[in-house]
């Protein structure tokens, strides 16, 4: 029995209305994967960028990657607070940040070289840019956010999904995780506003520590004598097989 028939076969024991409900659960559960299969997709382009730094400078500018899907309750948050209905298609045209890649650099010129090698690749359409490092919210939350969407195939299809990719430094990161902790438990504690102000200070002063620390590592940088070729050859031997 093929599974059309065995709907038809279910839904007579069971109802119509059950099966539409399954047959929701489906879509819904498609639609999670391909929100899944963009996270990895972005991923493999991050590594290959990583090994590709690796290999050819002298240093490499990500420090970490972490990936998240949004959970199903977040999903359902996110439409009740936009006065919509439980759809797919509400979720697909109104929901943007299910998939979520966060890369995590050394130094802020990191973060602009990484986001600018990414939105180069010719499979890669950018719908947005929100730039808070260069404009910080208001609590001092530093980060560039770029929306794309990325291509999934599968078996009968393409699909363009997008992705809400995050890159920040070690500090800035670092600052909003604190950030995060204290905003979900800013009910339990006392003097939260003073909190919330000592937490912006700090944010000035991570990203003044930011800018001095990539300013230090640009004058060794400029202060190294040029190596000879045969040097070259050899470090970069050194990094494959560390690899």
């Amino acid at each position: 029995m093929d599974l059309k028939n065995e709907m038809d076969f279910a839904g007579k024991f069971i109802g119509n209305d059950i099966i539409g409900v399954l047959n929701k659960l489906i879509d819904y559960k498609e639609l999670i994967m391909a929100y899944d299969c963009a996270i990895r997709e972005i991923k493999t382009k991050v590594d290959i960028l990583d090994s590709e730094f690796k290999l050819k400078y002298n240093r490499n500018p990500i420090s970490t990657v972490h990936t998240r899907l949004k959970s199903d309750v977040s999903i359902f948050n996110k439409l009740k607070k936009k006065n919509l209905d439980i759809t797919k298609e509400n979720i697909e045209n109104n929901i943007k940040d299910i998939a979520g890649v966060r890369i995590v650099c050394y130094y802020i010129d990191d973060i602009y070289r990484i986001a600018a090698a990414l939105v180069r690749q010719n499979d890669v359409e950018v719908l947005n840019v929100k730039d808070y490092i260069g404009n910080p919210k208001e609590n001092g939350y530093r980060s560039l956010h770029l929306i794309v969407t990325v291509p999934v195939f599968f078996s009968d299809e393409t699909k363009n999904v997008p992705v809400e990719i995050q890159i920040r430094t070690i500090a800035m990161d670092f600052w909003a995780s604190l950030e995060h902790q204290m905003k979900y438990k800013s009910n339990e504690i006392d003097n939260s506003d003073r909190i919330v102000a000592e937490l912006k200070a700090c944010s000035e002063d991570i990203f003044a520590t930011d800018k001095k620390m990539q300013a230090i590592r640009i004058d060794i940088e400029d202060r190294k004598t040029d190596d000879s070729d045969e040097d070259v050859i050899i470090e970069k031997l050194k990094r494959l097989t560390s690899e």
